[in-house]
Parts: C-alpha cells; structure tokens; sequence
C-alpha cells in the first residue's frame, strides 16, 4: 500500500525508535491476540517497519494516533484510505444518526475526529492523496460532524418544548437554522489542524418558536453546537470553531437572525466580508433554507456595476499591506507560510481580490476553490497561464509545508519552526534529500508569489509604509501588531479591534459605505499622525471618542483626506491636549475654522468679540439657547488659542488679555440675558444696577485655558427703591441674591454644549459666610473697616467687569481710594510673610514644573506685587495695576523696585505663566519630567524658554528654570523677609 521511495526521511530517528517500543508494548498483554500478531507481524517486515518508522520519527501525534488506533490502522491497509474513510463517515451516520445524548455524540465524534486525522495524515504523508483529496477529506468529515451535532441540539431543543420541528426525524430539515461554512472550509480546503469558521443563522420568517424568543433560544442552541465540536475531553475535541466571521461579531449574539444579516449586508456589509461570502455554503441545518439566504445576499457579493470607490477600497486592502522590497534574504526559520510575505494568504487575496472586480459581469469566476478561481480567471483572460501555474504550483506546496507543520503535534500554527533543527525536521517530513534543498525550494516559492502578488495593482502607491497595517476579518494580523508596535504603540490589539470596529459602522459616522471607504484610505495616516504625538494610544482614543460623537463621517473624511495637515493637528490635539480633544469631541465643527486663511493670524480685538458675540448670541430666542450659544461661541475662541499654544504661534502669557475678554463678552451678555429673564417674574428695580467684580485672574487680564472665575457682584439701589415693580416682588437686598444665583447657575451649568466656567465667589466680604450679592455701601465699607491685609492683596487684582458705566466707575474709585489708605508698614511686611509661609506649609514642593507654589514661582512673585502695591500706592497711586507684570513695571519705572530686580521678576513671571499654560493644556494631572514622553518634553522646553536653541537638552532647560526660581526667591526675601515668630 505504501510505496517506501515515498515515505518521508526519519527526522528524528530516536524518536523513531522509541515510537516502535510504544508499538510493541501495545501489542503487548492486554491487547486482543489477533491484533498483537498483527502488529508484531507488520513491525518485522521492511514495509511496515519504514512506515512506522517514518510516522514516529516525524509526528508525535500521528504516532500516538498509531498506537491508540492499530486496529483502525489495520483497517486502512486492508480496505485502502477511500474505502476507509468512507465507512467511517458512514459509520457515523449509521451508529449516531438519530442520536439524543450530547455525551456519546461527543465521543462518538472525537473518536472518529482522531480516526480521520491519522487516516487522513497517512494518505497525504505518503503521497497516496492529492492536497485536494485531502482538504476534501477534512472538509468533508467536518461538515458530517456538523451536521450529525446540529440535528442533535435541534432535537433537543423541540424535546424541551421551546422549537417546533416539521420532521423531528431529520430535525435539521425546515428547521430554519442554518450553519454556513466560511473561508477554508467553504471552500472545501481545510488544512490539517485548522479550526472552522461559521456563520449561524436562523430564518425568522420560518422558525416556529412556541415562547416568540428566536435569539434567545437559537442562542443557546449555537453554544451546544460549538461545545459538541470543540470542548476539549480526555478523547480530544472535534474542530476548534470559530464564529467570529457573523456580522459585526462584537455587537451581534453568536446566532444572528437572516433579516438582520441581510439588512447588515446590504448597508454596512464590507468588501473584505465580500471576499469571505465567495467561499460561503451551507453544510448543516436546514440547506435549503441556507441556500435561500446565499441567494438573498448575492446581489452584496457579486455586484453588476461596482463603483470606482468600491474598486480603490479593494485595492486599498492590498496597498494596507507594506510591500518589503529588498528583505528576501529573511531566513526560513519561523516564517509564516499563512500570512508571511509570499505566503498562502497572498496567493488567496490575488484570486478573491479580481473575483469582487470581475465577478459581478463573468460569472465564470464565482468559483470557490483558490486553484480553480486562478485558472477560472485565465478562462476569461484576466490572468496569464503562467502567472496561474506559478501560483497553483506555490499553493499545493505551501499548503502540503502547512499541513506537515501542523501534522507534528496538531497544532493551528502556521509558522515553522525558528531552531535550524526544527526546519531540518521539516524538511525529512516533506521527503527532502537535505535542509537544504528545502530551504531554497520555498524561497524560490515565496519570492515567486511575492512577485506576482506585488504586480497586481502594481499602480497604485502603498498607504501603510514599511509595514503591514491590515484590519481586515476578524483577528489581529501578526506583522501589523508588530508595525504598530514599531510606531509606538502599546496596545497594538485594542487599537486594531476598535479600528475593525469603526469598519463594522458602529458609529453613525461610519455607517454608509462611502465613509468606510474613506476610512480605509486614511487609517494610516490617521496611525502615523498619532504615533508622532507623545502618547499614541491616548490620541487614538481620544480621537476614536471624536469619531463616537459625530452625525456624519464622509465630509469630515473628506476634508482629512484633502488636507492631510488637518489631519496632522487632529493627532497633536487628541495626543497632547486632552482639554482641547474634549472640546473638538464636543464640537467638530471647531476643525472648519481652522481651514480659514486668518486661523493662526491675529485674534480678534475687544470690538470684532462683541460683534462675533452679537451675530451668533443675539438672535436666540430661548433662555436656554443664550446659554448654549455662549457655550459654543466661548468653546471656538479657547480652542482658537489652544491650537495657538499648541502650535506655538502664541504662548499662554501673551493670549491672557484675550482670553479675558472673551469672558468679560461672554459674562456681559449674559448677565443681561440672565436680568431680562428674571425680570420677567420679579420686576426691575428702577436705577438699580448690578455689577461683576473681576478678581484674580480676570482682574489682572490674564486667563488661561482652564482658569476659574474669582467673582464678586455687587449692586447699587437708589434711596427710596424698596422693592422690584414684577409680579412677585422682591427686596433689594433679595432680589440680587437670587439674581446673583441665577447668574452663576447660567455660567456653571452642565448643558450641551458643556460649562462654560467654574465660578470661585470667596473673595467675597465675609467669604463663604456672607451673602452672595453685596451692596456698594455694603462693600466699601467692609473693605475699608473689616477685611484682611490678604483681602487687600487680593483687592490689588480686582476689577469691574461688567454693570453700568456709572457703578463700574464707582467701584474703581473705591477701590483705588482703599488701596491708596495708608497703612501699617510693619505690620503689612509681616502679613505677607506670613500668608507666604502657611501656604509653603500646605503646598511645599521643590518641583520647578510646580511653578505657582515653588518656592520663587508665581505666588512669590505676586506676593512682591501686591506688597509693594499696598506699601506705596498711598504716595503714588499710578503704580496700581491689577496684572502683576505691568505692576512690577510701575513699581521699577517709579524707583520703588530696582530695575534689574524688576525686570527678572517680569521674565521669571511670564516664564511661568507659558509654561502654566502649555501643561494646563497638555496633560490632565501633575507633570512628571521622569516619565513624560520626549514629545511633550519637547513641546514643554519650547513654551518654557522660546529663545533656546531647539535641540537644547531636558536638563539644561530644568537647571535655567531653577535658576530663574532662586532669583525670584532671592528677591522676595530681600524685599519681603520671612515671618517673625
């Protein structure tokens, strides 16, 4: 039976003989005397002796499948492998066609499983079968299993009351459940050790469910169906089974019902699911069922007149893959013959690509089969012979290398081995003379695939670079893991899953087809422009949460792929802003300004604010739309000069002034919006007015991206008013509280456009112990007989913001008026000191980046400001400034401050204000020098200290830093001292 010029060289020859010990320890006591005379028999002659010797040496599985199996290996000498094999499957069909326990079936089944295999391995090892007969044969005994475990588990089902079944003998016979090969098994192709895709369906429209709960029930019964065939016993498994190739299989239950995959298909279906449905057929359930499904969905894989779009998308799913021109000189050891370059993978894609061109118009070429679609496409002149011939040859070798491979221990790998040993090994099973000779034999295929397979669409330009990036089918392409993880990504799996996600049209952006389209072309770039930001897998997130919020994807899409330098700043903003991320997730429409000529030129001024403001607020009609138009119109001027910061076209010092008056427009409207709706419960108070009282931040005109408000409101009533003229009536005293409330409310409430500021109201008279709302008399008099040396610190950045002409001007006399009192030298010198040491105390920390309350940061600084103010305003009360940098120039300029004290001060200060407001920007938390990615280093070094050269090392920038920090520090206990005790 077997011809030993055939057989396979002993690759391990101790193995061997250690295999044929086993052999005769098992025709040993115990073993049935007929079968041990056979086996002693067959081991003495020159035949039976290479043939185990052969098996042993090169397959420890075939092996011990030999040994457990004698007597069906006695069987396949006396029959020949057809026969046997067909009176197994027969057998099975015989002994367990009407089967209704789980437990036999399953071991009726593994049993035959391991039957097959060794008969199976025997035919293709000694060259008794073609690689078509034996991927028929494996294909064939999985689609008996199959269809033997489903009629089973249908059975079951109707036993238990939950299915009603038209012949509960052949259950499976209009059940309306439908199992769908795919890939390798639809095709017939198995390979020795694969494991089966399937697709479970059920027909809604003829399944009779008593309780109505289809998915529910089918469910449970595709969970049976794959433990039957891959739960693994002490008598092995069946198939491995693998339902990941259903649509959407992250969104959609294991059993998917034919109206919904059909409605999948035709809207969101993907020309890589395309592909797959070539080689899709119906092998167990109800077959006449499945085939009504393959004819419903004919019109998605073969289509009549496919579009240019269509086309390049197929084409992209080729260009995905990173052409490696100049490495053939890769070793053998441990190449991928599945998915490696020149592998089967390549030869399958270079049939089923021109099939989804062609196949619609030549229905010649709606083959299954790889061999038969390559010759099927020179039929009909779209392939040469050659190129066919070249390409089967490779096929039937590398798929018989796969098989042997996978013949060794059974395993679904796809690689060889990585030792020289390993692939000496191989290349004796495989009945070669020498290591050798194999190796140049599957260069020479491989460099002959890679060759045909680079030149179709030769044309068209790679979109991934040096490397894989595929996100096509259902599993993480090994080589694309690894690009990924080149580009600096450190969960490569997550972001290739959200990615196949994004094809699968989870998002309303990537629903219509054209969109996905899109996607495919621009995922690469998408990948590179992350990668170049310090934290990729954050941009990616990021930027995924971006796409989860959009209506629409195609014109957005679009614009990236028409402006690839958009594209570029989306990946900076998403990788290094999170607070501008968040705002362009919130507000895509921000990316359209950007594209305007005047984007990165001057802001706009106090005038073109209150303009803008009025064109996109003025017009609302509801309370509640002033509110989210004020939200978006103050959203698009942060982000205007986030992007500013971030690409350093401004930095965060000199953008204070502007970002101030965006909040001084944005309160001024509405407040007046917030009084008019009051007003219409309670009235107005005749020559009343109410004004915001800007401190911090916003009286010293020097906002940042994520600054609170300091707030105080204070009103003024003529004599006589005692109460408002609305329905509901309000005092004075009353009414500004509640206004004042609301007024908050308006600034800090989450609606859908996000909040517009957080709203600090401390610095009021009596802090949180007093009223929300203070009179002017109120005010003046609390400031001028009770508050604090820190109140009048505090009081030196306060500012009228918004209010009538006349109670703003009030207010700003009576502060200056306070600020010019004269007062305690000693005693001012040692408040601040004081204030200055307890908050040391609390927030000590010797971290520069720390730069408000390191020592020699802002608060140091501010507090020299402020001293200074306080000591002699009373002489010259000019050098009142609330903005500590123009302060310190008043107080230099009027010889109070030396002037190169002055000046360090006012450098050091807008030092720490850039770098404040690029970190603010940049990251969510502290930041950490020891472990910040060099990007964000880089980024930081540049906002920091502008005038280095680029290039200048991380540590000499933190050195200048802290020298810039003693000299502050230095010159606040020169001016200042510590306090006494």
């Amino acid at each position: 039976m077997f011809n030993q010029e055939s057989l396979p060289r002993l690759g391990d020859p101790q193995r061997a003989a250690v295999g044929l010990e086993h052999w005769h320890d098992a025709a040993g006591p115990g073993c049935d005397p007929d079968l041990a005379e056979f086996a002693r028999s067959y081991a003495a002659g020159s035949e039976g002796r290479a043939v185990l010797a052969a098996v042993f040496a090169n397959s420890p599985f075939l092996g011990a499948a030999l040994v457990r199996e004698m007597g069906f290996f006695r069987t396949i000498l006396d029959k020949g492998f057809d026969a046997a094999f067909a009176d197994l499957l027969e057998g099975l069909w015989r002994d367990h066609g009407g089967e209704t326990g789980s437990d036999r079936l399953m071991k009726a089944l593994r049993i035959a499983k391991r039957r097959a295999a060794l008969l199976i391995g025997l035919a293709d090892m000694g060259g008794d079968w073609t690689l078509e007969q034996v991927t028929g044969a494996l294909s064939d005994f999985a689609q008996a299993s199959l269809q033997l475990a489903t009629r089973l588990v249908l059975r079951q089902a109707a036993a238990s009351g939950k299915l009603v079944l038209p012949d509960i003998g052949q259950a499976e016979k209009g059940s309306g459940f439908i199992v769908l090969a795919m890939g390798k098994f639809g095709a017939r192709e198995l390979n020795y050790s694969s494991d089966i895709d399937l697709i479970v369906l059920y027909d809604d429209g003829i399944v009779q469910v008593p309780d109505g709960e289809m998915t529910k029930l089918f469910v449970r019964v595709t969970r049976e169906l794959v433990r039957i065939m891959d739960e693994r016993t002490a008598d092995g498994y069946v198939f491995r089974t693998d339902l990941r190739l259903r649509p959407d299989p992250g969104a959609t239950p294991v059993a998917v019902s034919v109206s919904a995959a059909e409605a999948y298909y035709s809207s969101l279906g993907q020309n890589w699911e395309r592909a797959a449905m070539i080689k899709a057929r119906p092998v167990a359930g109800d077959l006449a069922a499945g085939q009504g499904f393959m004819d419903i969905i004919r019109h998605f894989i073969w289509r009549r007149n496919l579009d240019f779009a269509a086309i390049q998308d197929i084409h992209s799913i080729k260009r995905q893959i990173g052409t490696h021109k100049g490495h053939r000189e890769k070793t053998v050891n441990g190449h991928n013959i599945k998915i490696g370059r020149g592998g089967i993978r390549e030869i399958e894609f270079f049939a089923q690509t021109q099939q989804l061109i062609f196949g619609g118009r030549d229905r010649s070429l709606r083959t299954c089969g790889t061999v038969e679609t390559l010759y099927a496409l020179v039929a009909s002149d779209r392939v040469e012979r050659q190129v066919a011939d070249d390409l089967a040859a490779a096929y039937r070798f590398l798929r018989t290398v796969e098989h042997r491979v996978q013949m060794v221990d059974d395993q679904q790998t796809h690689e060889l081995p990585r030792t020289d040993e390993g692939v000496d090994r191989i290349a004796a099973f495989l009945g070669f003379a020498d290591a050798q000779s194999f190796r140049a034999k599957l260069m020479a295929t491989l460099t002959v695939v890679e060759d045909h397979y680079d030149r179709l669409f030769a044309e068209s330009p790679a979109l991934s670079g040096s490397g894989n990036l595929v996100f096509t089918g259902t599993e993480d392409d090994p080589e694309t893991m690894e690009t990924l993880r080149s580009m600096g990504y450190a969960n490569p799996s997550a972001v290739a899953g959200q990615i196949r996600a994004w094809h699968h049209g989870r998002y309303r952006a990537t629903r219509s087809q054209r969109s996905r389209e899109l996607l495919t072309e621009l995922v690469p770039t998408l990948l590179a422009a992350f990668a170049k930001t310090p934290h990729p897998d954050q941009a990616f997130l990021k930027f995924d949460e971006f796409l989860s919020r959009l209506p629409a994807g195609v014109q957005l899409f679009s614009l990236f792929y028409a402006n690839p330098n958009l594209l570029d700043l989306v990946a900076e903003v998403m990788g290094t802003a999170p607070r501008l991320a968040e705002q362009l997730a919130r507000r895509p429409q921000a990316l359209d300004a950007v594209l305007l000529p005047g984007f990165f030129g001057t802001l706009p001024d106090r005038e073109e604010l209150e303009a803008g403001f009025e064109a996109l607020v003025g017009g609302a009609r509801y309370f509640e739309e002033v509110l989210d138009l004020t939200r978006r119109w103050v959203s698009e001027h942060k982000f205007r000069a986030g992007v500013h910061i971030l690409r350093h076209v401004s930095d965060a010092d000199r953008l204070g002034a502007f970002l101030t008056e965006v909040a001084e427009v944005a309160l001024t409207g509405l407040q007046k919006a917030v009084e008019d709706e009051f007003a219409r419960r309670h009235g107005r108070l005749p020559g009343a007015g109410l004004s915001i009282l800007g401190l911090g931040r916003v009286g010293a005109r020097s906002l940042m991206l994520r600054s609170d408000l300091d707030l105080i409101t204070v009103y003024e009533v003529p004599d006589g008013v005692t109460q408002s003229d609305g329905d509901r009536p309000l005092s004075p005293n009353d009414y500004y509280i509640k206004l004042t409330q609301r007024l908050v409310n308006a600034i800090t409430a989450q609606t859908a456009e996000g909040t517009l500021y957080e709203v600090d109201m401390r610095l009021r008279p009596s802090g949180n112990a007093g009223p929300l709302a203070v009179s002017f008399d109120g005010f003046a008099r609390y400031q001028r007989e009770s508050a604090w040396t820190w109140e009048h610190m505090a009081l030196t950045r306060a500012r009228p913001v918004t209010g009538p002409e006349g109670l703003r001007r009030k207010l700003a006399e009576e502060i200056r008026a306070v600020l010019t009192r004269p007062s305690d030298r000693e005693k001012l010198r040692t408040d601040v000191a004081s204030m200055r040491t307890r908050i040391d105390q609390q927030h000590r920390t010797d971290d520069i980046w720390n730069v408000k309350y390191v020592r020699g940061g802002m608060i140091d600084i501010q507090f020299i400001a402020q001293y200074l103010t306080l000591l002699h305003a009373p002489e010259k009360p000019d050098i009142i400034d609330p903005n500590t940098t123009g302060a310190l120039a008043w107080l230099g300029d009027s010889a109070y401050l030396d002037v190169e004290t002055a000046k360090l001060l006012i450098d050091t200060h807008k030092t720490w204000r850039r770098v404040q407001g690029f970190l603010r920007l940049t990251v969510e938390s502290g930041f950490d020098a020891a472990r910040a990615p060099a990007g964000l280093k880089a980024g930081l070094a540049r906002a920091a200290l502008p005038d280095m050269p680029e290039g200048t090392p991380f540590e000499r920038i933190e050195q200048i830093l802290r020298d810039k920090a003693a000299g502050a520090k230095a010159a606040f206990d020169r001016i200042v001292g510590t306090a006494t005790a």
